[in-house]
């Protein structure tokens, strides 16, 4: 009988990366069946999808949210338990609603492995211990999580993070600013306000006041906001009708290459930027409540990737009551324009990579999750 596996994520990314790991362990074993909660990166491979992210990729605590996440959690266990009977689950990202899954799969008796496991580094260290108790197997992305892990006697792999192999070559930038018809001779700012309409929400109307305030005093500098797919058109459009910035959509990568500068959401995008080491502002903000809270649960200071890892100030961290467009504006300029500024970024960025694996990351939990499908055959 074929081994069964299912994965589940919750948003974009997450997709991408399992997609990633779908690929390795069809070579690995070309027998495998495997369904998922996912998106279009692993329905373009051919996994059936239990569900969608539509009702998912979403932040905060409204009835609404609560309840969908309620309701497909339900369903779906009930559908594992009862129909597909996993021989493992594969959780990626999304904690919150993963580590709610894994208990009620450690109590079903499914085996279950975590890939991308939340960063109980960075904010409430106390989720060690529901990972202890209820995964398998933690296979993470950061070298100094394997040894956190491995200190509390949870099985551990570090697979390497999943962006090192995959991160294309910097774009033409030629060619890029000729097909969106921008102009070699003027510097760019792309602008990366999120991938969830929550961050939207909080994040959009601040981005561009930022914009219009560094266009009004540099008139010259060209300002293109970055659509991710996770996003609809109609979404997206309602913020522009008293802004007029040109919108480039699947691009991210050309964007994070080819700019100037960026200002971006809290996120693995700054990751990202820090390979192609292009300075960037990181500004984020959402209820106030929430902010207190995480004041209150965080572990480190930090909240950019670029800055955790190093454990260095690289990047300006322009958070809730200081995001506001002057400030956001002032830091941008200095990236710009001030040499100083700008180059010592650079120099802190290209120490990023210097301090992950070059691992192939998919090939890594692929390997260790047939291993661990085979180690009861």
């Amino acid at each position: 009988m074929n081994k069964r596996i299912f994965i589940i994520t919750g948003e974009y990314s997450g997709d991408m990366h399992a997609a990633n790991v779908v690929k390795q362990l069809r070579e690995l074993n070309s027998d495998i069946e495997i369904e998922a909660v996912g998106g279009q990166n692993l329905k373009d491979l051919g996994v059936k999808l239990f569900s969608d992210h539509s009702k998912m990729s979403a932040m905060g605590l409204s009835p609404k949210i609560i309840w969908n996440h309620y309701k497909l959690g339900k369903n779906l266990l009930t559908y594992l338990k009862e129909t597909y009977k996993p021989d493992l689950v594969l959780l990626v990202d999304y904690g919150a609603f993963n580590l709610k899954m894994a208990k009620y799969l450690h109590k079903a008796g499914i085996k279950t492995n975590y890939y991308i496991p939340p960063q109980i580094w960075a904010s409430r260290k106390w989720r060690i211990n529901t990972i202890k108790k209820y995964i398998d197997e933690v296979l993470c992305i950061f070298p100094f999580e394997e040894d956190l892990y491995k200190s509390h006697g949870i099985k551990t792999k570090f697979c390497g993070h999943p962006l090192i192999n995959k991160m294309p070559a910097p774009a033409d930038k030629q060619a890029f600013f000729e097909q969106y018809g921008l102009d070699l001779n003027k510097k760019l700012v792309a602008v990366f306000p999120g991938s969830r309409k929550f961050e939207l929400h909080y994040l959009m109307d601040l981005f561009i006041q930022s914009s219009k305030l560094l266009q009004k005093l540099h008139p010259d500098l060209q300002i293109v906001f970055s659509q991710a797919p996770s996003i609809s058109d109609e979404t997206y459009e309602k913020y522009f009708k008293d802004a007029n910035f040109k919108v480039i959509k699947n691009e991210n990568y050309s964007l994070l290459s080819c700019s100037d500068a960026l200002m971006l959401a809290s996120g693995t995008v700054a990751l990202e930027a820090s390979f192609y080491e292009t300075p960037m502002i990181i500004s984020y903000r959402g209820p106030i409540l929430f902010y207190l809270v995480y004041l209150l649960v965080r572990s480190i200071k930090k909240v950019s990737l670029p800055n955790i890892i190093t454990g260095k100030d690289i990047v300006p961290e322009i958070l809730e009551l200081k995001a506001k467009p002057d400030y956001i504006a002032y830091n941008i300029e200095k990236l710009l324009y001030d040499e100083k500024v700008r180059s010592e970024q650079i120099e802190g960025l290209q120490g990023v990579k210097d301090k992950l694996s070059d691992k192939n990351s998919a090939y890594e939990a692929a390997v260790e999750i047939n291993a661990e499908l085979n180690a009861n055959s």
